[in-house]
């Protein structure tokens, strides 16, 4: 099914052999590569694998496919299928990625063995397990016909049409798995909604579920996130071949459309079992493993969050790697392996910041949490927040055009208190300059002593440095570095739908069209912030930040061209409290078991 809208198509580079893992074009070429071997002198293998490469699959308009299998070389039997799934080149690998990263995110290179998929599973791990895992180059990468269609419908049909091609393949048992992590894990959402009756079971390890809310035009905010980077220096294709150009399509509408709908995955059509795995930690995936979670319709789903970075979670924590196996063997394999009896349906994180570790594996009845009782902490002269209403009217203001000037009250909690859930600030808000505005805002702890913290997102000891003190300004990212979650919400796009909220601590904003603002008039912001998990000691507090840029790190460098002027923030901003302005932060008290 085609998108329901003319897609405008950005070039991409043709690949050239030795970049990004490239080979050349080898349709119909077969190996075996032995037990012992190290394919890029990483990991060795521990059983020998047949890799066929560039095997054509046909999708149901005519346009060819191509993908790489690996399964297992010394065995008849029949064995399940994985695909690796995304734009990303099908030999494109994490020791092609990691090394753009601060510190290669701690994943030590003896832990890959270079056969994956770039956020994929290892072939060096999953054949010798009874697996065939399945690498393609999706429509119009590599040497794959057509123009790059990221996730949408299109995607999501070519996937139900490999599911089935796979499936039907003579060394296949018939049942076919995904996972993978990010851009592999977004893609299962949009394919297991198509239903291919073939698909038995989907783990998407930190998946968005909403390219328009959750990643490129988050609270009604433009920007290309990491997606330059990744067309830049990622994505490969013929000379006829484009990628969706996300920046024209918002020039084109920068409110819903057919395009951006097309975009959001209707979760309540995934049928199969899913195992969820995400973290407050990062920029873009949160919010749609929480909203898959709420709304699979069916009891097969478990949800287990951490507090490390999905790669370095992936490739080098061999347990998560263990129990994804009995997750696969369950339903794959279709073994009795007491999976449903003995795995958590729900198992979450909490955050302590510092140099202190996070607390993982907390085992909840749901999310959000039963029992969590939600206070509403209003913000009051002098930057404290309370649970009673400023007397009389007030505010402050802060330039929204400087990343340090911004408004910022506090709360210090006078016992231990854990924080699990959806927060959300509600804020009566003005700007005398300009007849839109968007408003940033982000939750910090912070110690005894009111120095501000942030989570290290790697275990301590797989770091190069003591504390995160330690960690030069060059060296700090959204990789390594948590501040804290995040709401943003652009002013005329302030609109509400309750009806299609997934939670009223989460506000479902349409997006549906612009509604400008006389400068200087107060309006009500309703901003759902992204979720947290967080414990706090006495004399330990948080702070709402409010401030005209964004307030946190940075995924990436970006490679696009400045934000047109009639985006950007101008002049003052002024947060209105008190009386007729009850602004307030709503934060998820959770009962406490240490």
């Amino acid at each position: 099914m085609p998108d329901p809208v003319q897609v405008a198509f950005k070039r991409v580079k043709e690949p050239k052999v030795g970049e990004n893992g490239y080979v050349g074009f080898q349709p119909g070429k077969t190996e075996v590569l032995p037990a012992g071997l190290k394919p890029f002198e990483t990991k060795a293998l521990t059983s020998s694998i047949l890799v066929e490469h560039d095997v054509e699959i046909l999708m149901r308009d005519g346009v060819r496919l191509y993908a790489d299998v690996y399964r297992p070389a010394e065995t008849q039997a029949k064995v399940p299928g994985i695909l690796s799934w995304s734009c990303y080149g099908k030999k494109y690998s994490a020791l092609d990625m990691l090394p753009m990263c601060v510190w290669h995110c701690c994943v030590e290179r003896n832990n890959l063995s270079g056969l994956e998929k770039f956020e994929g599973l290892d072939p060096a791990t999953w054949c010798a397990n009874g697996y065939a895992i399945i690498s393609v180059d999706i429509r119009g990468t590599g040497h794959s016909d057509g123009q790059i269609c990221v996730m949408g419908p299109q995607d999501a049909e070519d996937g139900y049409d490999v599911v089935e091609a796979v499936a039907r393949m003579d060394w296949c048992n018939g049942n076919v798995g995904m996972a993978g992590n990010s851009a592999l894990a977004i893609s299962q959402w949009f394919i297991a909604a198509q239903q291919p009756p073939s698909l038995k079971a989907i783990a998407p390890w930190e998946g968005m579920g909403d390219m328009y809310r959750e990643q490129f035009c988050r609270g009604g905010w433009f920007s290309m996130s990491n997606f330059d980077l990744i067309t830049s220096e990622i994505i490969r294709g013929q000379p006829n071949s484009g990628v969706e150009d996300w920046a024209e399509m918002y020039r084109r509408s920068p409110t819903q459309n057919d395009y951006w709908r097309a975009k959001r995955v209707d979760m309540t059509k995934i049928k199969c079992p899913a195992y969820i795995r995400g973290s407050d930690v990062s920029a873009i995936h949160t919010m749609g493993s929480i909203r898959a979670w709420l709304e699979i319709p069916h009891d097969n789903k478990w949800i287990h969050w951490s507090s490390k970075q999905e790669w370095y979670e992936l490739y080098s924590e061999p347990e998560s790697q263990e129990e994804l196996q009995v997750f696969f063997d369950r339903y794959l394999k279709e073994l009795k392996n007491g999976w449903e009896e003995k795995t958590p349906k729900v198992r979450w994180s909490a955050l302590q910041f510092g140099d202190r570790p996070a607390i993982d594996d907390i085992e909840l009845q749901d999310f959000p949490v039963p029992g969590t009782e939600y206070r509403e902490l209003y913000l009051q002269p002098g930057g404290s927040l309370a649970a009673h209403q400023a007397t009389g009217t007030g505010s402050t203001s802060y330039d929204s055009e400087s990343f340090k000037s911004f408004a910022e009250f506090t709360y210090t909690f006078d016992g231990p208190a854990r924080l699990i859930g959806l927060p959300k600030a509600v804020l009566y808000m003005s700007c005398d300059s300009r007849d839109d505005f968007t408003v940033f805002t982000i939750l910090r702890k912070k110690d005894r002593n009111g120095k501000e913290l942030m989570h290290l997102n790697f275990p301590i000891e797989a770091t190069p440095v003591k504390s995160i003190d330690e960690i030069p300004e060059k060296e700090r990212a959204s990789l390594n570095l948590h501040q804290g979650s995040m709401g943003i919400l652009r002013a005329s796009q302030r609109e509400v739908d309750e009806t299609r909220s997934i939670h009223p601590q989460f506000p479902f904003h349409p997006h549906e069209k612009q509604e400008k603002i006389t400068p200087g008039t107060i309006v009500r912001l309703e901003i759902g912030i992204w979720a947290m998990g967080v414990d706090f000691d006495a004399g330990e507090s948080i702070s709402l930040r409010v401030g005209g840029q964004y307030p946190s790190i940075a995924e990436f460098k970006s490679f696009s061209a400045p934000r047109p002027e009639h985006e950007l923030n101008r002049g003052k901003h002024t947060v209105h409290f008190g009386g007729e302005y009850p602004s307030f932060v709503s934060l998820p008290f959770t009962p406490l078991e240490r």
